[in-house]
């Protein structure tokens, strides 16, 4: 197929398009490259693509495209916390709107980014496709509101898929340290501490980023009839814990470490547990390979290759926050993250 992949240069979008070109699709990329030099390691391949704002996208020809796949957002919860209308313009505005152009161009698949933070404050029962909506930050409702509007665009030539993340981990030449996995490893690598901000009783579901593109590719390549607007719980079965559980794991990994608590820490309203039952019995050539201690052995390898320093750790090279406080103190990006040059 030709495909779309807004984000392409981001923390997933670096590990997906060379697994989507492997198998035979070809990738056009479309990214406004704030994350541009972010990288552990080498500079990702280089891919055919647009630097577009995903808010301003009708210059793109989406004509003679069979799928758009769109990771492009402001991608957790800090972010999403620093300007809430900002959020709400990228994740619910602009992705409609990408939707729209998408069904006017005749292309037939559109995957959304989704994510397992729309069901919030969901206690301890796993969840699965069908439970309330409880979200408990902008990010959470933005998702939402996204995966409402663009269903609603469905018909029987336009087949939106929402790809309801669990929380991603694992090693990307875009790393992020803002997620729990990739975090707790950071800390404990960089200073000994396995440092948990919350209590560490919630749930989270979690899934390898590399899993996480598979599941993408399932879909793209799945019959229409078993995707067609369509929500996927994406994760492997019996890959929920709680983050103290995760500390444990990180401890068993990371020589010398040692669990501890920031101090003040309390618990966390972002408690969820996640069923993916449908994603396993509905996409059969989905196959997740991942574990979480699979994971942390291969953070911990990666930061040891890399030499990660608590300094780099703590930067704005991999906490995307920062990032983006660093490009709008250099003037470079406007109060609505704009590009001003």
């Amino acid at each position: 197929m030709k495909v779309v992949v807004t984000g392409h240069q981001g923390y997933i979008g670096t590990l997906m398009v060379p697994l989507l070109q492997a198998a035979g699709h070809e990738v056009i990329g479309l990214d406004t490259g704030w994350f541009e030099g972010c990288n552990l390691g080498e500079e990702p391949p280089p891919v055919p693509a647009h630097r577009v704002d995903i808010r301003e996208p009708e210059g793109v020809d989406l004509e003679g495209f069979d799928a758009v796949i769109h990771l492009a957002a402001l991608s957790n919860d800090p972010l999403g916390d620093l300007n809430p209308e900002i959020t709400y313009h990228i994740n619910h505005r602009a992705s409609l709107e990408l939707a729209r152009l998408a069904k006017r161009a005749g292309v037939q698949r559109f995957l959304y980014s989704s994510s397992c933070s729309l069901y919030g404050a969901g206690g301890e029962e796993a969840l699965d496709e069908t439970a309330a909506f409880n979200p408990v930050t902008p990010y959470g409702e933005s998702k939402i509101r996204a995966e409402l509007d663009i269903g609603a665009l469905a018909d029987d030539d336009f087949s939106p898929t929402f790809m309801r993340n669990a929380t991603a981990y694992g090693v990307s030449p875009r790393l992020r340290v803002d997620i729990v996995v990739n975090n707790l490893v950071g800390y404990a690598f960089t200073s000994g501490e396995v440092l948990i901000k919350s209590d560490g009783t919630p749930w989270r579901p979690l899934v390898h980023i590399e899993d996480i593109s598979r599941a993408f590719l399932a879909v793209l390549e799945s019959p229409r009839e078993c995707i067609h607007n369509q929500a996927f719980n994406v994760g492997r079965p019996g890959e929920n814990y709680q983050v103290r559980q995760i500390a444990e794991m990180v401890k068993g990994v990371v020589p010398g470490s040692r669990v501890s608590y920031a101090e003040g820490a309390s618990p966390d309203t972002r408690n969820y547990r996640v069923d993916f039952t449908k994603i396993s019995s509905c996409l059969q050539e989905f196959q997740p390979s991942w574990t979480v201690q699979e994971g942390i052995e291969e953070l911990f390898r990666a930061y040891r290759e890399h030499g990660l320093t608590l300094e780099e750790f703590l930067g704005a090279r991999y906490l995307r926050i920062k990032r983006i406080g660093e490009l709008r103190a250099a003037g470079a990006l406007d109060a609505e993250l704009r590009w001003t040059r």
